[in-house]
């Protein structure tokens, strides 16, 4: 059986996406960014890292990074500690720019490739789905991401999905009140009860 150094090793040399990625606006080549560890009792599963994240090779290094650990009240030591908290987005490469300056979708061949495997070794107490790819490879859902959230019940205290920390997001933010009323005073106080628990 691989062992997680070998897994991590393969996944940084993964370039199964070079070809895809040669032929976006930004004709990068692949570098996955790779943040978690076994025993870590949180995961965070996003989406794909941003051109910021492509450059600094870590994880929510840039306005979203700030704004979720807002969300989630810990600061960036807490976040960033592999033993605690697990960073596994659903494409570990920067997918590009289309012709329009926007972000490419993750590559859904990126999670048929690595998301069990990694997933093998994970065993958290607490998953946050950032947006709507994490919610259905997750959850199973094809739901909106507004009604994924909404329902954040129904999957709580082990999974919360929310929307993503992006700034195109404020909008959202400010038509769903509810999300920073009612849902963050719950996840806070869990991810507190999940780090702290010395289980």
């Amino acid at each position: 059986m691989t062992d997680t150094a070998e897994l991590i090793a393969e996944i940084r040399a993964c370039t199964i996406c070079a070809e895809r990625f040669a032929g976006t606006q930004t004709h990068h080549r692949p570098r996955p960014v790779v943040w978690f560890a076994p025993g870590a009792k949180l995961l965070i599963a996003g989406q794909a890292p941003g051109a910021r994240v492509h450059e600094s090779g870590k994880p929510f290094d840039d306005p979203s990074g700030k704004r979720l650990r807002e969300w989630m009240g810990v600061d960036e030591a807490t976040f960033y500690d592999k033993s605690r908290i697990a960073i596994v987005p659903m494409a570990f490469c920067f997918p590009g720019y289309d012709k329009n300056g926007a972000d490419l979708p993750p590559p859904a061949i990126c999670a048929a490739t690595w998301r069990a495997r990694v997933m093998d070794f994970l065993q958290p107490k607490l998953t946050l789905l950032i947006g709507g790819y994490a919610h259905r490879w997750h959850l199973g859902s094809r739901q909106s991401v507004t009604a994924a959230v909404a329902g954040w019940r129904d999957h709580a205290p082990s999974v919360f999905p929310l929307p993503h920390p992006s700034w195109r997001n404020t909008g959202w933010l400010k038509r769903n009140p509810w999300f920073e009323a009612e849902l963050l005073p719950e996840l806070r106080a869990r991810i507190q009860e999940v780090l702290n628990d010395p289980a």
